[in-house]
């Protein structure tokens, strides 16, 4: 199977499981969930769906849950969908990347970084010595 076959219908499902999620499944456990990334092996057979949500260790515990539950109706939906020889199984994993990047930001945020007052480049440990300035 060719990566570019095999990039194509992850991205497929990532859109259909997108859409599914969103305006198909009524439980409200998945309101503000995002599928953010599919992998698929080479023959089409297995999916790692991953999910985020801005969600604390219980709530995400309930996605993940609900979104095993649904994994039949996901299925059945996508091969309607998808025209596939083989739907493949699907497992949902929890994507940290969001909570990551939120922790960095408030890393960020918190940092106590001096202003550079003198207009030069001493904060940054840049001088004017160099190539064009003897």
């Amino acid at each position: 199977m060719s990566k570019i076959r095999q990039q194509r219908v992850a991205e497929g499902l990532r859109a259909e499981l997108m859409d599914l999620i969103q305006n198909e499944l009524r439980d409200p456990r998945l309101k503000l969930v995002t599928v953010t990334e599919v992998t698929i092996d080479r023959e089409l057979q297995h999916a790692n769906a991953f999910v985020s949500a801005l969600a604390d260790e219980q709530e995400q515990r309930e996605i993940m849950k609900a979104l095993a539950g649904a994994t039949g109706f996901l299925r059945r939906e996508i091969a309607r969908r998808i025209h596939l020889r083989l739907v493949p199984e699907l497992v949902f994993h929890w994507d940290p990347s969001l909570e990551r990047g939120e922790r960095i930001a408030q890393i960020i945020d918190h940092l106590d970084i001096p202003s550079d007052h003198d207009g030069g480049g001493a904060a940054t440990g840049l001088t004017e010595s160099g190539p064009g300035t003897d």
